[in-house]
């Protein structure tokens, strides 16, 4: 809405914590053409509040828009053709480091189109021909939910989903190597999928390590939940603070344009798969040999020294 004092009330697309929105810089997409603002929080100075602004509540209740032009009443924004639904962007304040951090908001998922683009252009330079059709998609909608709900053609067998792997306490997520998701909220993804990614970088030495995302999901669940017949898998770049004020490095970039390159050269793993309808025959299962144990009972465990 528009308030009595010119200001804005906002309401989020997907998922994002007003605490990042105070003091963004934004721009306003009107009928008239754009304009530019700040979000701030609704008692934003101490020499007027005192204390009370660090006692007032996180929230997009709490959060208003001041638009940067000559309107201070509801009539002086509606006259300056701003109305109720127009979109805002929130600047992203990229900044790249000589050491390989990349700090900025939208790292999830303009990184993941950065990494796409990368092995692209490597696949092209390589001069070498993928053993299948292989399909490069961009979504726009995955944080409302149907990213990839409608955009598979029906001989799509394989889909793997290009996202951010959120690195922090309780995860095992990185800034460095790629991280291989085994599952999210919506459950496993696809065992056989899955470990052909794992295989591919141990087979071309890249740094990778697997989480479970309890708090997330991907384009690949939209798909899925659309009727979509693939296997998938979600490989991801770790970001600090997801959502927020965005951290990652070039190294997990790089790592996962690599991992995506040599996917889209290797062979095919499941014939079967190619098949629109199959039987039983060549159903795919999991290993079932015993694993080497390493550890034995008459091998003691090795002594710690004691630290000085």
């Amino acid at each position: 809405s528009i308030k009595d004092n010119g200001r804005l009330e906002l309401v989020p697309i997907g998922t994002w914590s007003a605490r990042f929105a105070e003091g963004a810089r934004t721009t306003i997409y009107s009928e008239k053409g754009t304009y530019r603002g700040t979000i701030l929080p609704l008692r934003a100075s101490g020499h007027t509040f005192g204390d009370d602004v660090d006692t007032l509540p996180i929230g997009w209740r709490y959060v208003e828009l001041r638009v940067d032009a000559l309107g201070t009443t509801q009539a002086d924004i509606e006259r300056l053709g701003i109305d109720v639904g127009d979109i805002i962007a929130i600047d992203p304040q990229p900044e790249f480091l000589d050491n390989g951090f990349i700090i900025s908001r939208h790292l999830d998922n303009k990184a993941g189109v950065a990494v796409k683009l990368a092995a692209i252009k490597a696949l092209q330079a390589s001069q070498m021909v993928p053993p299948v059709d292989l399909f490069f998609l961009f979504t726009i909608a995955e944080e409302v939910g149907h990213g990839a709900a409608s955009i598979l053609l029906p001989d799509i067998a394989s889909m793997i989903a290009v996202d951010n792997g959120t690195s922090g306490p309780g995860q095992n997520s990185n800034e460095f190597g790629v991280t291989i998701s085994m599952a999210d909220q919506t459950g496993p993804f696809d065992y056989h999928l899955t470990r052909k990614l794992v295989r591919l970088c141990q087979e071309f030495d890249i740094r990778y390590q697997k989480d479970v995302f309890r708090y997330y999901r991907s384009d690949s669940a939209s798909a899925i939940e659309a009727g979509a017949d693939v296997r998938t898998a979600l490989v991801t770049f770790g970001v600090d603070a997801s959502h927020g004020y965005e951290r990652i490095h070039m190294h997990a970039l790089r790592s996962l344009a690599e991992l995506l390159t040599c996917y889209g050269l290797s062979e095919v793993m499941i014939p079967r798969d190619r098949k629109q309808i199959s039987g039983l025959r060549g159903f795919t299962k999991q290993p079932q040999e015993p694993a080497e144990q390493a550890l034995s009972a008459d091998t003691p465990e090795p002594k710690t020294e004691p630290s000085v």
